[in-house]
């Protein structure tokens, strides 16, 4: 059995507090490790957004040389802007593109433009068309159409839209083009 001194009792309590000193330097920097990874993640997220957002400019961007060009051709529209937003009363409603012609056709379409075109862009289309004439009461009187633009949309998801009576375009050759049937009969709204 060994006898442990005084000097040797002190030295390993030296020891002992050094080694906790040092568990709690490196816990401490795992610790500044972690919220500084924390800061990267929420500033990488915060950049995804907005390449997102900037994706969508892009799509929108690029569908509205030949939407332009079929709304004024096929539907006769004189009146067509990319991105509308109005506010009244403290809400708020985008637009893609709005087109509208007044006279003899009086007749409003509205546009939304989708680069992957999911099962819920039907009913935002909806709902931003169920709101409009709220935020534009001087197209009270027109009939109101919808059309769901999209670059990548599956054969299944063409058919629901069209059943909800929307207007389908796709990109082909890289212009915008309808993809209804000759006998499509769509909602007014």
């Amino acid at each position: 059995m060994t006898t442990t001194t005084t000097d040797e009792v002190w030295q390993l309590l030296r020891e002992l507090i050094q080694s906790q000193q040092e568990t709690d330097r490196k816990f401490q920097e795992t610790d500044r490790q972690i919220k500084a990874t924390d800061r990267q993640i929420k500033e990488l997220g915060k950049q995804i957004g907005g390449l997102g957002k900037k994706f969508g400019s892009f799509t929108e961007g690029l569908a509205l040389p030949s939407m332009e060009t079929l709304l004024r051709e096929r539907f006769g529209m004189e009146i067509i802007s990319p991105s509308v937003r109005a506010s009244k009363n403290g809400q708020h409603l985008e637009i893609d593109v709005l087109a509208y012609a007044n006279g003899d056709i009086n007749t409003a379409y509205i546009v939304e433009v989708k680069s992957h075109v999911r099962e819920e862009a039907i009913d935002q289309l909806k709902t931003i068309l169920e709101r409009f004439r709220y935020f534009f009461p001087e197209h009270q009187n027109k009939t109101l159409y919808g059309i769901l633009a999209g670059v990548d949309l599956s054969a299944e998801l063409r058919e629901k839209i069209l059943q909800a009576g929307f207007y389908v375009a796709r990109i082909q050759d890289s212009v915008f083009e309808l993809d209804t049937p000759t006998v499509f009969q769509p909602q007014a709204f």
